[in-house]
């Protein structure tokens, strides 16, 4: 990197009228509205930067002592044409696009448990901005049609003469008849009063993916807010979130849930069919079925996202043990148990199983 005091050619010891002096010789000279060759427009961004470094206190004391001074900022000719010639330097422009790009928009959708089995479609109803149905994003009444700005003659920019340091230069301004526009609309259409679109609520069928889970989205280009003047719409975001359900749990594509057995069936064992999201699901208790047995049913669970897999029903057991017996039931119970002979309640290790976000089922009350 040159030094900055050779890119003014001063002296380390010059003072800030000195710089300020050299400075504004050397942009008379390589201001790109004086000189537009290629080469004046990279010397006159060393010699911005220079006096940026240099005219700062702070900043040349800084590279005085070995440091860069502040940032380099190449881009800052609008700053510098204000600060020399009172007005903004836009360069070469035409006039401005009046139709924009509409917003991105972000709903959330409630989703059913079920719904996420095998995926399904919904309608759902926003409030948006669409394209006005009157004028058809021209803005204009029907029948009428924008014309040409006779203050900027259709280029949306107007010239300004500025005395200056560097003698008289012309500005371009954007014209403010047609705010750039390079077009006026006499006539704006009643109703949407010149926007082009209107606010009204849509109907938009969606597909809800299989295997989804709370959070996940998805976006839908040129589903989102039509553009002002006819412009292109935004995107839509659909943000899903899953239902609690009474008696299922997920864990990842399997399904939980626990099934209460009565003290008999678990001893003697027993078939019975449950209910689950997709249709009736036989199970067999098989005869010593203790509680927290875990009994899987494949293919039973959730449909992967984006393929054709599903994961498990498990289904964790709980056996009932009944807390008022009959003197009869008491009598039976007593001979099962001299008969069997069962070993005394002793310690045993805590088993962490996969269920023990379920634990608070098989142990509440």
């Amino acid at each position: 990197m040159a030094d900055h005091y050779d890119v003014l050619g001063v002296s380390r010891e010059a003072t800030p009228e000195e710089i300020k002096k050299a400075y504004r010789r050397l942009a008379r000279e390589l201001h790109p509205d004086v000189n537009p060759s290629p080469e004046a427009s990279e010397k006159f961004k060393d010699v911005t930067h220079a006096y940026d470094v240099l005219s700062d206190p702070q900043q040349r004391q800084q590279y005085d002592m070995g440091g860069q001074g502040g940032g380099q900022n190449f881009g800052g000719f609008g700053d510098i044409f204000e600060t020399f010639f009172g007005g903004g330097f836009n360069g070469n422009q035409g006039p401005a696009e009046r139709a924009q790009r509409g917003q991105d928009a972000l709903i959330r959708v409630d989703v059913e448990l079920d719904d996420i089995v095998f995926g399904t479609s919904r309608d759902v109803t926003i409030d948006t901005a669409v394209t006005c149905a009157t004028c058809h994003g021209s803005c204009c009444q029907p029948g009428t049609s924008p014309v040409t700005c006779t203050v900027c003659g259709g280029r949306g920019v107007v010239q300004r003469q500025v005395r200056s340091l560097f003698g008289n230069v012309v500005t371009n301004q954007a014209c403010n008849a047609c705010q750039g526009f390079g077009t006026v609309i006499e006539t704006p259409c009643a109703d949407c009063s010149g926007n082009g679109r209107t606010r009204a609520q849509r109907t938009i069928t969606i597909e809800i993916p299989s295997g989804i889970d709370s959070g996940a989205r998805m976006q839908l280009r040129g589903g989102g807010e039509a553009g002002p003047a006819g412009g292109p719409n935004g995107d839509l975001f659909i943000e899903f979130k899953i239902a609690h359900h009474e008696v299922f749990s997920r864990d990842g594509e399997d399904l939980l849930c626990t099934l209460e057995v009565a003290m008999t069936d678990a001893i003697l064992g027993t078939t019975t069919t449950i209910r689950s999201l997709d249709g009736d699901v036989p199970v067999e208790i098989k005869p010593g079925t203790q509680s927290a047995d875990v009994i899987t049913i494949k293919d039973r669970g959730i449909t992967k996202l984006r393929s054709n897999s599903r994961g498990d029903l498990k289904i964790a057991v709980q056996v009932l043990t009944p807390s008022r017996l009959s003197n009869k039931e008491k009598e039976l119970v007593k001979q099962l148990a001299e008969s069997s002979k069962p070993p005394a309640p002793e310690l045993g290790h805590f088993q962490q199983g996969m269920f023990s976000k379920l634990r608070d089922r098989f142990f509440k009350g």
